[in-house]
C-alpha cells in the first residue's frame, strides 16, 4: 500500500538560517502522527512546505506516492487546520464546510449529503445555517475540522488546531479529534508542543529539535525510552545523574546496578521524578540518601527537591509533603533508569 506521505531529506532555510534540516518522515494510510517540539523547532515551517505554503530548499515530498514538492496547493491532496479556525464569516457553517466542494464543483446533492454527514461526525448537527461568530470556539474548531475533510484529503494537516481552547474543553476535543481519525481512516499529521497531547493522540511521535527530529517512535517509545538528553528533557525526565561504568553495570553514588551500558563515553542516568519512592531500597534498586530542600504541592500529589550527598539535588514524587531538612532514603527501580549520554 503506497504511503500517504513520504519525506524524503527536507531542507528550508530564511536568511541562512536553517528552519529545517534534512527532515525524512513516512507517514501509512490511516495513521495518526505528530510532530511535537518546542516554539522554534520547525513544526509548523514543515506543515507549511508539506501543504505547499512554501517550497523546501532541496529534498522530496511525496503524497500517496505523486511527487508534489513543486505543485501548488491546490494540486496537492491534503488539507489544513490551522490553529485560529480560518473560518468565512460570511458564510454559513454549512457554506464553509462546503467551500472546497464548490470549488472542485462538487454536484449540490453530493454536496448537501457530505456536509450533513460531516456536521453529524462533528457533533454539530443541525448547526448548518449558523455563522460562525454564533460558535463556540470549539465549535469553530469542529466546522473547520469538518471543512477540511469535506474534500476527502490523502492526508490531514493539523497545525496545533486545539492550543487556543482551554484546557477542559481542549481535553474534550482530543478525544473526539482521535475518534473522528479513526472514523475517517485517514491519515493525520499532527503539529504540537504539548507533551501530553501528543501521547494521547498519536500512533507515532516525532520530536522535533532545532529543525531536525530528535527522535521518531510510538508513544511508549518517546517516553520510556528517549533517545538522547534533549528528549528525556523534553518529555519529563528531571533527574539526571553522573555514573561510573563498572563490569556487569553502572554506580551512581555508591550503588551498583546491573544493567547494560550502551557504549563509550560519559553517561549519566536518568530517572522521572514519580519514579523515585520514599523509604529504603532492596538490594536491586539505586539507593539515594538526601535532604529534602523544597516541598511544592502538586494537587494530586507533592513535589520534593533532595538535595544528595554529593551536592546533586533531584525531584521525587510524594503523597505527602515533608519538612525542610528532613533527611530521606530514596529508591529508583532500574527499569525506570535510562542511560544517556552527558
Amino acid at each position: 500500500m503506497t504511503d500517504a506521505l513520504r519525506l524524503d531529506a527536507i531542507t528550508k532555510r530564511y536568511g541562512g538560517e536553517y528552519a529545517v534540516r534534512n527532515v525524512s518522515l513516512t507517514i501509512g494510510q490511516g495513521e495518526f502522527t505528530t510532530i511535537l517540539g518546542p516554539s522554534g523547532s520547525g513544526k509548523s515551517t514543515t506543515l507549511r512546505l508539506i501543504a505547499g505554503l512554501d517550497t523546501p530548499d532541496s529534498g522530496t515530498i511525496s503524497i500517496e506516492g505523486i511527487d508534489v514538492t513543486r505543485l501548488p496547493p491546490p494540486r496537492r491532496d491534503c488539507a489544513l487546520v490551522f490553529q485560529h479556525y480560518a473560518l468565512f464569516p460570511h458564510l454559513t457553517v454549512a457554506e464553509n464546510v462546503a467551500f472546497g466542494l464548490a470549488m472542485r464543483r462538487t454536484s449540490r446533492s453530493e454536496t448537501d449529503d457530505r456536509v450533513r454527514r460531516l456536521l453529524d461526525l462533528v457533533s454539530l448537527p443541525g448547526q448548518g445555517p449558523k455563522r460562525p461568530h454564533q460558535l463556540s470556539g470549539g465549535q469553530q474548531q469542529r466546522v473547520a475540522l469538518a471543512r477540511a475533510l469535506a474534500v476527502e484529503p490523502a492526508i490531514l494537516l493539523l497545525d496545533e488546531p486545539l492550543g487556543a481552547l482551554d484546557l477542559s474543553l481542549r481535553r474534550q476535543l482530543q478525544a473526539e479529534l482521535r475518534a473522528i481519525q479513526r472514523e475517517t481512516g485517514r491519515a493525520f499529521l499532527h503539529v504540537t508542543h504539548d507533551q501530553g497531547e501528543a501521547l494521547a493522540l498519536s500512533d507515532r511521535v516525532a520530536i522535533m529539535h532545532k529543525g531536525g527530529f530528535a527522535q521518531i517512535g510510538t508513544p511508549e517509545e518517546v517516553y520510556e525510552q528517549p533517545a538522547n538528553r534533549f528528549v528525556a528533557e523534553f518529555t519529563g525526565f528531571g533527574n539526571f545523574l553522573p555514573i561510573e561504568p563498572v563490569p556487569g553495570g553502572i554506580r551512581v553514588d555508591a550503588t551498583s546496578l546491573a544493567m547494560p551500558v550502551p557504549g563509550p563515553g560519559p553517561l549519566v542516568a536518568a530517572f522521572r521524578s514519580e519514579h523515585v519512592r520514599l523509604g529504603n531500597a532492596s538490594p536491586a534498586e539505586l539507593a539515594l540518601t538526601g535532604n529534602v530542600t523544597g516541598s511544592t504541592y502538586a494537587g494530586t500529589s507533592w513535589t520534593l527537591d533532595v538535595r544528595l550527598i554529593d551536592g546533586t539535588t533531584i525531584e521525587a514524587t510524594a503523597d505527602r509533603g515533608l519538612t525542610v531538612g528532613l533527611a530521606v532514603e530514596l529508591a529508583v527501580s532500574p527499569g525506570h533508569v535510562v542511560l544517556l549520554p552527558a
